[in-house]
């Protein structure tokens, strides 16, 4: 790194990335650390990938791994977490259910909406309630929405479950943000098309019709939203919180 750590805008913050091991939750995990923060690596089970970013960061970057689908994950990775970092500054609870590629895009709805509602709706509020027993004042919370379904609406199968659990993050994310204020900032990242392995994936004539329709002319990436966070968790933001950020491109909202 070229500056000096106390230049940087995270620098000696102690961080935790659910979901860190790809996409995402990856980038964030990368973009913390070269913003001179301490990050927990968080995941469940790609520990290749985990372990492999783990090499990429240096030493200093603990692996943690837990199934946050359960309270019992949620609470072992919180208190390996404060093991690991002796204290955590800021949680990014970027953990979420992967129904949309391998063999989880032929299971039933119900299966899709049960494995959504206990990773990316109750691990969230599971994380976030049982950090601020721990966190000291000005730590901050950054959960990941999604900005079409969950504030404008989609038609479809797939989008109406992601709706249900996204508005749920972000309803329970301002509620929060009220209930731990003034010591905590609870703030959401609304990701919009993102090139993440679903978007990858998708079809070309659908791909080319969503960077059409997005007035940057592009599909969001990674690095996107990570530089978000960042910020979110920087003292620039100090003044923020009980916030829905759409990082979208200006696709909605």
């Amino acid at each position: 790194m070229n500056a000096q750590a106390g230049e940087l805008p995270l620098a000696g913050l102690r961080t935790v990335v659910t979901g860190a091991s790809s996409g995402i939750g990856k980038a964030i995990a990368i973009a913390f650390a070269a913003a001179g923060a301490r990050v927990g690596i968080a995941f469940c089970r790609s520990s290749a990938a985990a372990e492999a970013l783990a090499g990429e960061l240096g030493p200093d970057h603990p692996l943690l791994q837990a199934d946050l689908s359960t309270l019992g994950g949620c609470t072992e990775l919180v208190r390996d977490a404060f093991d690991a970092l002796d204290h955590v500054d800021v949680w990014v609870n970027n953990a979420g259910a992967d129904v949309l590629t391998g063999d989880a895009r032929s299971w039933s709805g119900e299966r899709k909406l049960e494995v959504l509602i206990d990773v990316d709706l109750k691990a969230t509020i599971r994380c976030s309630r049982l950090l601020v027993a721990r966190m000291e004042p000005g730590g901050c919370i950054i959960n990941i929405g999604w900005d079409h379904a969950a504030i404008d609406g989609m038609a479809g199968d797939n989008p109406e479950l992601f709706a249900a659990v996204k508005g749920g993050v972000l309803g329970f994310s301002k509620s929060f943000a009220r209930s731990v204020a003034p010591d905590i900032r609870v703030n959401v990242l609304c990701p919009g098309w993102v090139e993440t392995a679903y978007g990858a994936g998708v079809d070309r004539g659908f791909y080319a019709k969503v960077a059409e329709s997005t007035p940057l002319g592009r599909w969001g990436r990674p690095e996107d939203i990570a530089g978000a966070a960042v910020w979110l968790a920087s003292p620039a933001a100090a003044f923020v919180t009980g916030q829905a950020i759409n990082v979208n491109g200006g696709t909605v909202g």
